[in-house]
């Protein structure tokens, strides 16, 4: 597949470094060299230095047989116009835009992104994406991470282990015996910062962050056998009242009406306007490192606060500053992953990372065959995949202990006529049963040959 990405910032270069290790015919453009020099110092992509959305710049990138173009420079006009132009004058397929600045994407302009006006396939927000993650967080106490998959079937959740942790030391394969009734499946362990994908035989350690897929409807009885019963929270403070922050407490406010939910903004300005467009968030007008202010907005009776200023720094201090202070709960906004070992260690509870989820969003419309939903895993370890099984995968019609499986693939659950189904040896994949698996970052491609129209299997 050949694919131009406007953009060389964070978001761009991981979308190009996870295409270009999977063999794609990979483009980047940007108009500072010292990016565009960064990339190609870094990655088997061609890049060049120029201005996205300009036709001459993207006849040179090779617009007349590209099969798709992803927008995320840091100007949402350039994005848009850059997608008009590749539409207009090159009849590229497939564009993906991202748009930050929220009157684009008001409901009253939906019509906006149509074929007929400004063809943009696909329009991306970070900011509600990144709401969107930290509200699934603030539902399941003690994960750090909900990614809801096949419709909110099931979910995949992340945990970290401690040395009280109930199933810590327990082979994986004794889950099962443990709790027969629970539909659930490990497909990855963190281990000292280092991926691995497990093996039956394989424990959970303290210190481990452990990935499993569950059944929704078994989400509480998982937690508690990983030692995690809390309450949701039912007093919440938010840091810092930027785009996040007020599409966060916004979304509490509609979906939580019992939820108290206070912000603290440092911008008096931007604290105004916030105050007038929510109804029922009290926000103050301070600094979030200021134990007064902390105080004044009840940090010690707060379950969680979410830090989501625009300083990965002020984000870490302030979240550490109000667990110190009685807070039971951090969930923190950190851009650099250079800070998440560390965060871990001082004790910020869950790391929100905005790249990673802007990128498992594009990912998402990059994957072929029969691929609906994909969640990428901790910087290139792999993807959560979710795909329809077609009558012509060798994945069909045949016991699983039978079927050649790529190294590195596990299969985390079926949804078959809306029931979840925990893959067992003797489980056979019918025809559009939905597959949610984990596929290492070496199967990717393996995975897309497996859920593809095309009659061949790897």
């Amino acid at each position: 597949m050949k694919v131009i990405i406007c953009g060389a910032g964070q978001v761009g270069f991981n979308i190009a470094r996870y295409l270009a290790g999977e063999n794609n015919d990979v483009t980047v453009i940007d108009q500072r060299p010292d990016l565009i020099a960064s990339v190609n110092d870094t990655l088997d992509v061609q890049a060049m230095v120029g201005y996205a959305s300009h036709p001459n710049v993207l006849e040179m990138a090779g617009a007349e047989d590209a099969d798709m173009l992803i927008a995320v420079t840091h100007v949402d006009e350039v994005n848009m116009v850059a997608c008009q132009v590749a539409h207009s004058l090159f009849n590229v397929p497939t564009k993906i835009a991202r748009v930050r600045h929220q009157s684009y994407l008001q409901p009253i302009w939906s019509n906006l992104f149509s074929r007929d006006n400004m063809p943009i396939d696909v329009t991306i927000s970070p900011e509600i994406e990144v709401a969107r993650a930290v509200t699934r967080r603030l539902q399941i106490p003690g994960a750090i991470d909900v990614i809801p998959m096949a419709g909110d079937k099931v979910r995949l959740l992340g945990v970290r282990c401690t040395a009280s942790t109930p199933v810590a030391h327990t082979p994986l394969r004794q889950l099962t015996v443990l709790f027969p009734d629970l539909n659930i499946a490990v497909v990855g362990i963190i281990r000292q910062d280092k991926p691995m994908v497990p093996t039956s035989e394989d424990r959970m350690l303290p210190g481990d962050d452990v990935y499993f897929v569950v059944d929704t409807e078994q989400v509480g009885r998982a937690m508690a056998a990983f030692g995690h019963d809390e309450d949701e929270a039912q007093r919440v403070l938010i840091f810092g009242g930027g785009n996040i922050g007020l599409f966060l407490a916004q979304q509490l406010e509609a979906e939580y009406p019992n939820v108290s939910v206070k912000m603290i903004e440092l911008d008096r300005t931007r604290a105004e306007y916030v105050a007038k467009t929510l109804s029922r968030t009290v926000v103050l007008n301070g600094d979030v490192l200021d134990m007064e202010i902390l105080a004044e907005a009840g940090v010690g009776h707060a379950e969680t606060v979410v830090a989501v200023t625009n300083d990965d720094e002020t984000n870490i201090l302030s979240s550490l500053l109000a667990k110190r202070h009685g807070c039971e709960r951090a969930i923190t906004l950190i851009n650099k992953t250079s800070y998440n070992t560390l965060v871990n260690t001082l004790g910020v509870d869950v790391v929100v990372n905005p790249r990673s989820i802007t990128v498992s969003k594009i990912l998402q419309f990059v994957r072929r065959g029969r691929i609906y939903g994909v969640h990428s895993l901790r910087e290139g370890f792999g993807e959560m995949i979710e795909a329809v099984a077609m009558e012509t995968s060798g994945l069909v019609g045949t016991p699983l202990r039978e079927v050649k499986v790529p190294q590195g693939v596990i299969l985390g659950a079926i949804v078959r006529d809306g029931k979840v189904i925990t893959p067992r040896g003797s489980t056979v994949v019918q025809a559009n049963d939905r597959v949610v698996l984990f596929a290492a970052a070496q199967a990717v491609k393996q995975v897309e040959k497996m859920f593809s129209v095309r009659l061949e299997y790897f």
